[in-house]
C-alpha cells in the first residue's frame, strides 16, 4: 500500500467567521509587508495568527500545525487526525500530513515555499526544535521574524472585526446577568461559574448558528481567591459580605472579549466600600483617557497618579488594559497595546482595548481583597465607544 506524507482530503462545504473579502484584505496587507520586507513566503505556526490570516483555529494535542503564505498561496497544514474539518475552516486551501513517516509536516511545508527562499516566522512562538527542523528543511537564504508587524496589523481591527467582538460584549454582559441571579450566601464558586457559562454558550449559538462552539469560559471568585486576576474557579462556599470577582469570557471564532466586575455578597462594610469607589473612580478616569493621539504609558502614568494621591499605588498589581482580537489566555496576546509603563503605542481609531484598574488589598487588611471593573472601549475618531453594557459600582452590585 501507498502511503503518501500528506495529501488534500477537502470535503463539505466552507463555514468562515468572516466573508472572502475581509481575508483577502488581511492577507494583501501581509503581502504588501513581505514585499517591503523581501520575504519570499511566511510559515506561521501560531493559533492566533493561523486563525487571523485563515479562520482557522487548531486544536494542536502535541502535534504541530501551520499557514503558508507566499505572494500567491495560501495553504493550512494540519494533521490526519482532523480530516477536512481544518479545510471547512480555513480561507485558504489545505494540505494533511501523515503519521507515517517523521517531520512530513516540514515536507508539507517545502513543498509550498520551495527552498532557497528567504522565509518569515514567528520568534515569539517557534520552539528551538522547531526552528532548527525550519532551517534544516526549507533551507533559506534568508529567516526574518515576522511576528512584531503581524501583532501590529492585528492591532488595528477592520470593520468586520469590531461587529464581531461588539456582539461578543453583549455576550459577555449575558453571563453576568447570569451569574448576578444565581449568586446566594451558600452557593459553590464553581456552580455560579457554571451559570454564567452556559447562559454564554447559549447565547453565541443562538447569535452565531454556524460557528464553533469552544473555549467560553468563566472565572468567578470569592473572599480570598479574588486576590489575583485569574485565579480558577473553586468549590468555596460564598458567605455574607464576601467579596466577588465577575469574569465571563465568551469566545467567537477565536475572537475574545470579557465582562469584570467587583461584587458583594449581601452587603459591604465601610472599608471595602471605600476602596471599591475608590477603584470604580480610577476606572471612569480611565476610559475618559482613552483618547487617539495618546499613548498607553500616558493613560498608565495618569492614573498611577490617580491611585497615588488616594495612597492606593502600593496595591496595583498590574497594567491597566489590553487589546482585544484573536487572542486568549492559553494562545495569542497582542502584547504592544497593553496599558503600561514600557508601552508607548498610541491610541489610534480602530483599536480596540479594555480598561481594568485592579487593586489587591492583602488578607488580614481592612477591605481585604481584589478589586477589579473592566469595559472594552473601541477607540474612535474623536474619543471612544464603551460596548460594555452591565453596570459597575456598588448600586447594582451588592447581591444575592
Amino acid at each position: 500500500m501507498d502511503r503518501p506524507q500528506h495529501y488534500r482530503f477537502h470535503q463539505g462545504d466552507k463555514a468562515l467567521p468572516f466573508s472572502d473579502a475581509e481575508y483577502e484584505g488581511r492577507l494583501a496587507t501581509l503581502r504588501a509587508t513581505m514585499t517591503e520586507a523581501g520575504v519570499d513566503a511566511c510559515v506561521f505556526t501560531s493559533m492566533h495568527n493561523i486563525a487571523y490570516y485563515s479562520g482557522f483555529l487548531y486544536c494542536a494535542f502535541g502535534r504541530p500545525y501551520g499557514l503558508v503564505v507566499t505572494a500567491t498561496e495560501s495553504v493550512t497544514v494540519s494533521a490526519g487526525i482532523d480530516a477536512a474539518q481544518p479545510w471547512r475552516r480555513s480561507h485558504a486551501d489545505n494540505i494533511t500530513y501523515t503519521d507515517w513517516e517523521r517531520n512530513n509536516y516540514w515536507r508539507v511545508i517545502a513543498s509550498v515555499t520551495g527552498t532557497g527562499k528567504v522565509i518569515g516566522y514567528e520568534g515569539d512562538h517557534i520552539s528551538l526544535t522547531q526552528k532548527a527542523l525550519f532551517d534544516a528543511f526549507l533551507k533559506p537564504s534568508g529567516s526574518k521574524d515576522i511576528a512584531p508587524v503581524t501583532m501590529v496589523q492585528r492591532m488595528h481591527k477592520s470593520a468586520a472585526e469590531i461587529v464581531l467582538i461588539r456582539a461578543g460584549a453583549a455576550v459577555a454582559d449575558v453571563g453576568g446577568y447570569a451569574i448576578k441571579d444565581a449568586i446566594k450566601a451558600g452557593t459553590r464558586e464553581i456552580d455560579v461559574a457554571m451559570a454564567g457559562r452556559d447562559a454564554m454558550e447559549l447565547e453565541i449559538a443562538k447569535r452565531f448558528p454556524n460557528a464553533e462552539y469552544r473555549d467560553t469560559w468563566v472565572w468567578f471568585q470569592s473572599g480570598i481567591n479574588t486576590d489575583g486576576a485569574h485565579n480558577p474557579v473553586t468549590s468555596r462556599m460564598l458567605e455574607r459580605g464576601d467579596i466577588l470577582s465577575l469574569n465571563t469570557f465568551p469566545m467567537i471564532s477565536g475572537y475574545y472579549t470579557a465582562l469584570e466586575r467587583t461584587l458583594f455578597v449581601q452587603d459591604v462594610d465601610p472599608a471595602s466600600l471605600k476602596i471599591w469607589e475608590a477603584n470604580v473612580a480610577a476606572h471612569e478616569y480611565g476610559m475618559s483617557l482613552l483618547q487617539p493621539g495618546t499613548s498607553c504609558a500616558e493613560v498608565t502614568h495618569k492614573i498611577n497618579a490617580f491611585f497615588e494621591e488616594h495612597d492606593l499605588l502600593q496595591y496595583r498589581t498590574f497594567g491597566y488594559g489590553h487589546s482585544f482580537g484573536v487572542l486568549s489566555h492559553y494562545y495569542g496576546r497582542e502584547a504592544g497595546l497593553e496599558l503600561r509603563e514600557d508601552i508607548d503605542t498610541v491610541l489610534e481609531p480602530g483599536m480596540v482595548i479594555s480598561m481594568e484598574p485592579m487593586l489587591t488589598i492583602p488578607d488580614g487588611q481592612p477591605g481585604a481583597g481584589g478589586y477589579r471593573e473592566h469595559d472594552i472601549l473601541v477607540i474612535t475618531e474623536d474619543g471612544n465607544d464603551n460596548i460594555t453594557g452591565y453596570p459597575y459600582g456598588p448600586e447594582f452590585n451588592v447581591v444575592g
